[in-house]
């Protein structure tokens, strides 16, 4: 199966679950699991949303599907150097993008739906406090971890905003690694609640 893909066959989801065919499809016949016919045809389809609910709900183990590659967007104007941020990324097998405006940063987020948006903070607290807001309204990002991208001033406060973590980028480039890295495996695994980072 192709990574990160969206749409599934009931042969791609009997794998995945280790099940017959047979089975997805009565599992999907009695509304267990949500998806679609095509129109015209026999054949349904499952969106991998779908069947996330579905294989949480039952205890599956997500397998194939986990192993699919984690993705980060960093929302910034360029005003701080990312470059090491990027790079940890990467080497933690995430897809990175990037936004330079927050109505890019929305489109993107809504496409991507990230584990783990960066994002760099600036202006006064009002709009400090609808970045994070403005991002959980979305049902699929919920989970998504926010962290505030800052030159190390106003942490406490940021975090008062309901941003999940600051991330100090004029740190020296171990510790900044260290922190990334910490802040990767929190989001990889879905922990919910604040980050408490040192």
């Amino acid at each position: 199966m192709a990574k990160s893909r969206d749409i599934l066959t009931t042969g791609e989801v009997a794998r995945i679950c280790k099940v017959a065919p047979r089975t997805v499809s009565k599992w999907f016949d009695s509304g267990e699991l949500g998806g679609y016919r095509i129109p015209g045809s026999k054949d349904r389809r499952i969106p991998r949303d779908e069947l996330l609910v579905f294989m949480d709900k039952h205890g599956i183990p997500r397998g194939v599907l986990e192993s699919d590659k984690q993705r980060a967007l960093i929302v910034s104007k360029g005003a701080l150097n990312n470059s090491a941020l990027e790079k940890t990324l990467a080497e933690n097998d995430f897809e990175v993008q990037s936004a330079d405006s927050a109505f890019a940063a929305g489109v993107l987020a809504e496409r991507l739906k990230p584990q783990i948006i960066f994002w760099e903070v600036e202006g006064d607290s009002q709009s400090r406090r609808e970045i994070p807001r403005n991002i959980r309204v979305i049902a699929d990002l919920q989970k998504t971890k926010v962290v505030a991208l800052t030159n190390g001033q106003e942490e406490w406060e940021l975090k008062n905003c309901g941003f999940d973590a600051c991330l100090n980028l004029a740190l020296d480039e171990s510790r900044l690694k260290g922190l990334i890295a910490e802040l990767v495996g929190v989001a990889r695994q879905r922990v919910g609640g604040n980050l408490r980072l040192a």
